[in-house]
């Protein structure tokens, strides 16, 4: 059986190499922007940026040396703090043959992996889709 996505008012998509530009850091800052003005959201990440909420990051960045003593969280840290701050309001999906592909086997708990197929249930089931990354 098929596993149902919850309707939700915004699908952000986060496609390519996660660490290439400020991308990433927009699209985490949008989703909580949204989800703290009481709208639902889906993350689907898709090839690289399925690496983002890989349990092995661990809690924080490597150190800054330009900022030794300054610890900065890592982007499964991030994530995994916006999903336990709203539960019920944000999903976060990734693409199974990305992930698979790339060799990141331990994601977050609360990350589902879905193969690319099911993609398109997961468009149905929001309001407005934005897709951030290469195409």
């Amino acid at each position: 059986m098929a596993r149902r996505i919850p309707e939700t008012d915004v699908l952000i998509t986060l496609m390519g190499a996660p660490h290439g530009s400020d991308q990433v850091t927009s699209a985490l800052r949008l989703t909580q922007a949204l989800l703290e003005r009481g709208a639902s959201v889906q993350v689907w990440t898709c090839g690289y940026a399925t690496l983002l909420t890989q349990r092995a990051l661990g809690p924080d960045k490597p150190r800054n040396l330009a900022d030794w003593n300054r610890d900065y969280p890592s982007t499964a840290a991030l994530a995994e703090e916006l999903l336990t701050a709203f539960p019920g309001r944000l999903y976060w999906y990734g693409c199974r043959f990305c992930s698979d592909d790339r060799g990141a086997a331990e994601h977050l708990p609360q990350v589902v992996l879905r193969p690319p197929a099911g993609y398109a249930a997961n468009v149905a089931a929001a309001g407005k889709t934005i897709l951030v990354g290469v195409i």
